[in-house]
């Protein structure tokens, strides 16, 4: 399991001076940065961060996401226990924590789909099933889901497969027992190409699917209760 570091992350934090004067993040103690950008930098800082660190869209929307403080602190412990279990049922996959939540990246050996569809395969589906125990688990968790394609044919045809495979996976897990109020899902095509696509193995790779997963409102409140 890849691991972000907070401390690492709070070297960004530098980042929000250049979109709002508020005193509370120009003043943001080494606590403060350490545990997250904070809900203040919003999604707007979140996506201009991710997309120019190589955390993507999804890292982006999970820096977005963080409140910061001694709340964030608890939010990235349950976290920790989250991921390293996503880890250990889908070894697989590619997870990373990120701030206050975990980006989760399946690609094309975790997760396949028919040539030029939108259709799981058996083997996704079955990889998929490895990973439902473990969100019913951590039921106050929010889920976005990401597809991407490689460069291959037109943009605008990859940009709706994409779109389309990602609302797949999402079906899929709904339809074995999860919240479909914590889901959201899109699709970016060709966009934030992870390997190069001059190769056939570069390709592979950018044929993915990737999850943010943050903490929804009573994961918040609870955490601010100190729970």
């Amino acid at each position: 399991m890849k691991k972000i570091s907070l401390l690492s992350l709070s070297a960004l934090f530098v980042l929000t001076s250049l979109f709002t004067s508020c005193d509370s993040v120009k003043n943001a103690n080494n606590t403060q940065k350490g545990t997250g950008i904070g809900a203040m930098a919003g999604a707007l800082i979140g996506g201009i961060i991710g997309n120019n660190t190589g955390l993507g869209t999804a890292g982006g929307a999970l820096i977005g996401a963080a409140v910061g403080g001694g709340t964030g602190a608890l939010i990235g412990n349950k976290m920790d226990k989250q991921a390293r279990e996503i880890d250990q049922a889908l070894p697989g996959a590619e997870v990373e924590r990120v701030g206050e939540g975990i980006h989760l990246t399946l690609k094309e050996d975790a997760i396949r789909f028919d040539l030029n569809k939108a259709t799981l395969t058996a083997q996704a589906q079955a990889n998929l099933n490895k990973l439902v125990p473990v969100f019913n688990s951590y039921a106050d968790t929010n889920i976005e889901i990401f597809g991407y394609t490689d460069s291959s044919g037109k943009a605008e045809y990859n940009l709706a497969l994409s779109q389309k495979r990602a609302e797949a996976v999402q079906a899929y897990l709904i339809g074995r027992g999860l919240a479909a109020s914590r889901f959201k899902s899109s699709g970016h095509g060709i966009e934030n190409p992870i390997a190069t696509n001059d190769t056939k193995e570069g390709m592979a790779q950018n044929r993915r699917v990737e999850f943010a997963i943050t903490a929804n409102s009573k994961m918040v409140q609870d955490a601010k209760n100190g729970n």
